[in-house]
């Protein structure tokens, strides 16, 4: 059977409005083998797993394991630990760091503002602080979930490190199997699929400079997937390629059909109408799976609203 993100790029799945939806991403290191949900099927306290799992659910937080790229033989249990907390809704963008002995010191954390874009329980449970380093690079690699992210994860994670990109790190899961190999730049949370060195390379250098690079681009976590691809929509419509400028304000409309409210910072707004479709013909979702439909956005059309006028 073809790999399910062959057939995908076969198809020419379109990947806007494809990613993960999470308004904080809470990412605790764990090397060694990862299994299918690796949460509850690694080195990890299974334990622990359900606990952050149970905590996270409802508050937008979306919890994963990280790793170095590379080898992964069973090393145990690391003595520390890297914990990485990164709030990607605009007008409230931070990256903190800190790192543990002891990652039940995460069950400490108060979840619901973590994913409401409070980072005070994170310094104070782990001494979490803004992180000074490199932007992130999460390549999902997890072959145990779908072998397409170790196939094409894997071997784009090693090509980074080995190219000198710092603040690579390999992902439990980013979702989209199909477009192997997903990647995850933080902080402003966009994500990429069917990802090449050279794609990452520059929405790194992006994030540097303050932009997000659209090539490539599934879309920002911080949305739903409509809102997702309405925003990437209107960044193309008007050459708008700052970060941290457009959020989604409004949706209206059934499940076939929504009118998403785009803002920018500027006062600026525009209506995007987002047709909510199933992808045909029949493919798999993931390796191994039986044929489907799955999602797809369209974006109909983008019609300028005018200026709002803004607080003084």
């Amino acid at each position: 059977m073809s790999r399910c993100a062959t057939v995908s790029r076969i198809l020419d799945e379109p990947v806007s409005g494809t990613a993960a939806t999470a308004t904080t991403w809470l990412l605790l290191e764990q090397p060694g083998p990862w299994g299918a949900k690796a949460l509850t099927s690694s080195h990890l306290d299974p334990a622990l797993g359900r606990a952050l799992e149970a905590a996270a659910e409802g508050t937008g937080v979306r919890v994963a394991l990280i790793r170095r790229p590379g080898r992964h033989a069973d090393p145990g249990r690391p003595s520390v630990r890297q914990v990485y907390a990164a709030h990607v809704v605009p007008g409230n963008v931070w990256l903190h760091a800190a790192t543990t002995r002891d990652p039940h010191n995460l069950l400490d954390l108060d979840f619901a503002a973590l994913g409401a874009g409070d980072h005070r329980s994170f310094g104070a449970a782990l001494d979490g602080r803004p992180h000074q380093g490199d932007p992130l690079a999460l390549v999902c690699t997890n072959g145990k979930r779908d072998r397409c992210c170790a196939l094409m994860g894997r071997p784009l994670a090693a090509e980074l490190c080995a190219s000198g990109v710092r603040g690579v790190w390999e992902v439990t899961h980013l979702g989209g199997h199909r477009f192997a190999p997903t990647v995850l730049v933080l902080p402003y949370g966009y994500a990429y699929g069917r990802a090449e060195s050279h794609t990452v390379k520059e929405a790194l250098h992006g994030v540097r400079e303050g932009r997000v690079v659209v090539e490539g681009c599934r879309g920002c976590s911080a949305w739903d997937r409509p809102g997702q691809a309405a925003e990437l929509a209107v960044r193309e419509a008007v050459g708008e390629y700052r970060a941290g400028v457009l959020s989604v304000v409004r949706t209206e409309g059934g499940a076939s059909l929504r009118q998403i409210t785009v803002a920018h910072a500027d006062g600026r707004r525009w209506r995007v109408t987002v047709a909510q479709g199933r992808s045909l013909p029949p493919r798999p979702e993931s390796c191994g799976t039986a044929l489907g439909a799955p999602p797809r956005m369209d974006v109909v059309a983008v019609r300028a609203l005018g200026t709002t006028a803004l607080a003084s």
